[in-house]
């Protein structure tokens, strides 16, 4: 009940502020920003635009408000959970929400290891007669795959188990459409309810202090009934089809010759021989890989495949309002099922010697030793195909009309047109290389980088729009100045936690610490511009743009490159940190693991890098200033 008010409450405090502030543009004149010497100053009642909209979106984001309007959703959508996770080991079989069969995907891999190894036997040492066996066991294993393909070879026992499993989930479409699915009784429903009220309600977990949130696991409902008992005969349908295997006599036969002749191919070999035992092996496993996938001829499982959609496309209808709710007021993401419960989802060497430090660091920086088998920093001979793969996103392939390449009855797959866009947006294809640098020390540098300039694209003109318009100053100075003070290192484990460990994470942290300072910078100069300089403009009949290119940015410009420095610094500050807590690569990431294992000389080098590379961006920075604004300082 608080929840709501509170939500109303701040809702007409927003609508309410925008108004007034509306009233206060159309009363100024079309020159106050140029020429009022009261610009941008005042907007206090944009405070609370600014103090409300942070509030309400904090209540959005901690499922305040679901849990006061709608009390009985996450139950519900606990339910829902358990049967998307029904549907996920099915789904994931055929092209729903996969590019291709899983059959088509187990024999690429498969036959890609098995080219592979065929590769590394004819590179290697060993007698010709193995090279000769091997290569004969990678044959046998490859022609095992369109004995699975071909539907004729198909046993009948398995076609009728196929119709059989099938039937079942249309049968389930057809009763989860009724509304007295599941037949309950009236004793049944008592003891549902009376042991979801001993389960307790929708409340955070007392007993950690982790960020769990604890919903009840039994459903309270007749529409979560509903989706548990659909979640618990999708479990047995999915449990019937993966004990299914597709071994027909053929391939039963030609697979235990297969196993028979490696065993005894293996027993031959004399202990000196372990190269071509551990190729053999190898062998076998991918021979047993196959035989325990589920794969079976490509027309096989089509009836299947559209039940499955179908009763996908009942359930989400059969959700109604529900899903607007998972949409708007969950926006960590959907409810899911986990277990029986649901949930949003030597110290006496610190001071090493001089020369031991020199010579850990002249080793390191030995490409072919670095640190964790990556260098400090080199470069790498880098396929123009793998760049153009990181640029192009993998979905413009999806989009395009047609459908990916299905294996045919002799268990190949030619590719098409949408297989060849593919290959080309994921880079897997050959071009010439370029030197692309590489190492730890790079990655921190980019990481920098890309987060002080992405800062400094959004951070600039939104500075000098708050520092010229009062609407601006008053809407985002609460805004600002409640995220600024928060130390970067806060944010970490949130921001990583959402974005990942990967550059992604990093990057946008640094962005975060950038983007408050290069703000301030840009406003300070900004409304520090000299009236008489804006005045002089007008009276030589500057328009407003002009006014801001030569005017006021030029004055605003020594603030902004001084708020780049102190940016620098603090992302510098901020990364190693954050690699530190979490990274694979960078300096930051490197001083950890030295840390864990004390290697104390280490630890010096990534010190000494640290404030290298600081000293590299200050001083460069430094000379920015010294060319673009050598009036500063001299009156």
């Amino acid at each position: 009940m608080i929840t709501g008010f509170l939500t109303f409450l701040f809702f007409f405090a927003i609508v309410g502020c925008v108004l007034y502030g509306r009233k206060l543009i159309r009363t100024e004149k079309v020159d106050a920003v140029f020429g009022n010497p009261e610009r941008a100053k005042g907007g206090i009642h944009w405070v609370i635009v600014g103090s409300s909209f942070l509030l309400l979106i904090w209540l959005y984001y901690s499922w305040d408000i679901a849990k006061s309007f709608f009390p009985k959703s996450a139950n519900e959508l606990c339910q829902v959970g358990k049967v998307n996770e029904s549907l996920l080991s099915l789904k994931y079989l055929f092209p729903i929400e996969e590019r291709q069969l899983k059959s088509t995907s187990v024999i690429e891999t498969e036959t890609e290891n098995l080219n592979k190894i065929t590769l590394e036997i004819e590179k290697s040492g060993i007698k010709n007669q193995d090279k000769s066996k091997l290569i004969d066991f990678i044959s046998q294993t490859k022609n095992t795959i369109p004995l699975l393909t071909n539907e004729q070879l198909l046993n009948n026992d398995t076609r009728e188990q196929i119709k059989i499993i099938t039937e079942k989930i249309v049968n389930l479409t057809a009763n989860f459409k009724k509304n007295d699915y599941p037949n309950e009784s009236a004793e049944e429903e008592m003891e549902r309810i009376e042991a979801a009220k001993e389960e307790g309600s929708w409340k955070a977990s007392s007993t950690s202090i982790e960020n769990t949130i604890e919903i009840p696991f039994i459903p309270k409902t007749k529409r979560g009934l509903k989706f548990q008992a659909a979640a618990t005969e999708l479990n047995l349908i999915s449990d019937e089809f993966f004990e299914l295997r597709n071994h027909n006599e053929q391939y039963a036969s030609a697979l235990e010759k297969l196993k028979k002749e490696i065993k005894d191919y293996r027993s031959s070999l004399s202990s000196s021989e372990e190269i071509s035992s551990s190729f053999a092996k190898d062998i076998l496993k991918i021979a047993r890989r196959i035989e325990y996938a589920s794969i079976f001829p490509p027309n096989t499982l089509k009836d299947m495949q559209a039940a499955i959609i179908n009763f996908d496309n009942t359930q989400k209808k059969e959700q109604g309002s529900l899903r607007w709710v998972d949409i708007l007021l969950f926006p960590s993401g959907t409810i899911i099922s986990s277990g029986p419960s649901c949930s949003e989802q030597g110290s006496g060497r610190w001071l090493p010697k001089p020369s031991d430090t020199l010579n850990k660091f002249t080793l390191m920086l030995n490409p072919n030793v670095g640190y964790k088998q990556i260098p400090l920093i080199w470069y790498e001979m880098m396929d123009v195909s793998k760049i153009i793969g990181f640029l192009i996103p993998d979905w413009f392939a999806d989009i395009l009309p047609g459908e990916y390449p299905v294996h045919n009855e002799k268990g190949e797959v030619k590719p098409n047109f949408k297989s060849k866009v593919l290959s080309f947006v994921t880079g897997d294809f050959n071009l010439f290389k370029i030197p692309i640098p590489t190492g730890h020390i790079w990655d921190s540098f980019l990481r920098v980088f890309l987060g002080l300039v992405a800062g400094i694209i959004v951070g600039v003109p939104l500075g000098l729009f708050m520092g010229l318009n009062r609407f601006a100053k008053g809407f985002f100075d609460p805004l600002i100045e409640l995220y600024r003070p928060v130390p970067p290192l806060a944010w970490a484990p949130l921001v990583i936690s959402v974005l990942g460990i990967d550059n992604l994470g990093k990057v946008f942290l640094l962005f975060m610490v950038s983007l408050s300072i290069m703000i301030i910078s840009a406003r300070a100069g900004a409304s520090g511009t000299q009236l008489s300089k804006i005045h002089a403009a007008h009276s030589l009949g500057a328009s407003k743009w002009q006014i801001l290119r030569h005017v006021i940015f030029p004055n605003s410009l020594p603030e902004i490159l001084t708020g780049i420095r102190v940016a620098t610094g603090m992302c510098w500050g901020t990364l190693v940190a954050a690699e530190f807590l979490a990274g694979t690569t960078g300096v930051g990431f490197v001083e950890n693991v030295a840390k864990k294992y004390f290697q104390y000389e280490v630890i010096w080098i990534t010190i000494f890098i640290m404030g290298m590379l600081g000293l590299i961006f200050d001083i460069t920075i430094r000379k920015i200033i010294d060319k673009t604004i050598p009036w500063r300082g001299k009156g």
